[in-house]
């Protein structure tokens, strides 16, 4: 967890994520204002977990930009720790904030052989 960690803090300021444990899962926490279930790809590919967002931003029509600092669009990596299963992973976003979802494998941390007596 230690790499998630680090990789967390070296987020821009713009994003606001928080990260936590129980004895069987992790849990992302990232504020995505504007986005929502349509404009959110998350996966996990090569022991990464890669957050992908976008959001809408209408412009009434009498107004133009005179300067814009809300990013439109979020692009993360993120390393996930070891003992991540990703086929059980689920994500929700409920009013621009999304929860991922990461349980943690059941395997334990050895395997008993039987032994007979020949």
């Amino acid at each position: 967890m230690t790499s998630l960690r680090e990789a967390l803090t070296d987020l821009p300021e713009a994003v606001f994520a928080d990260l936590l444990e129980s004895e069987d899962a992790y849990l992302l926490v990232f504020d995505l204002p504007g986005s929502t279930a349509e404009t959110v790809d998350i996966r996990v590919d090569g022991g990464r977990l890669v957050v992908e967002a976008r959001r809408e931003k209408a412009v009434p029509g009498d107004f133009e930009y005179v300067s814009e600092d809300r990013s439109m669009f979020l692009d993360l990596e993120l390393p996930l720790p070891p003992d991540v299963t990703a086929q059980e992973a689920d994500a929700t976003v409920e009013r621009g904030v999304l929860e991922v979802h990461l349980p943690k494998s059941s395997v334990t941390s050895g395997t008993s052989i039987p032994v007979e007596d020949a």
